[in-house]
């Protein structure tokens, strides 16, 4: 008899059936993307709106961030952000990265020794010259999120991580 009973509590969490979107996510993704949303939801009325982006990004010391852009933001969603609007956005948002063994392959085909690791300089060089090239802010904004170690390797494996469940490893 408690196999009911837990499947009519996911039914509950899942906002009465009403949408899929939390069954996308394991339970502790979605509590931390709830944790995440009631911090950018500055004003606590539920909903994400322009002036909750601009403070939020203002307590990250970015200060002159342009109505256009915080319009194109707020615009990705189909209507206002709630909550289930917002899991559903990172649900899209993932839905097209790869596995995590997959980016790892594509790694471990620049690393020959198998280290798990590939210099900051040869992972740039790729990165700001072939295909789907980086920009310079967008080279900035990785070394920031997964900065190389004093010998200048780039923890690869982190990288992927992070890119298929969206946060460091604990160690």
């Amino acid at each position: 008899m408690k196999a009911p009973k837990k499947a009519k509590r996911r039914q509950q969490q899942g906002e009465g059936g009403s949408s899929n979107v939390f069954s996308m996510f394991e339970q502790s993704q979605i509590q931390e993307y709830k944790e995440a949303f009631t911090i950018i939801d500055q004003n606590r009325d539920g909903i994400i709106s322009k002036d909750d982006l601009r403070d939020v990004l203002a307590t990250m010391g970015q200060l002159n961030v342009k109505n256009e852009e915080l319009e194109a933001m707020v615009k990705e969603a189909s209507g206002p952000i709630n909550f289930t609007v917002f899991l559903t956005m990172f649900g899209e948002k993932l839905k097209g990265a790869d596995p995590e063994d997959v980016i790892v392959s594509a790694f471990k085909v620049l690393d020959p020794e198998g280290t798990g690791a590939i210099k900051k300089e040869f992972l740039e060089e790729l990165l700001t010259t072939q295909c789907d090239r980086f920009t310079a802010e967008e080279m900035t904004n990785l070394w920031a999120a997964f900065p190389p170690d004093v010998a200048g390797n780039v923890d690869y494996k982190n990288i992927c991580y992070v890119i298929t469940h969206g946060e460091e490893k604990e160690e």
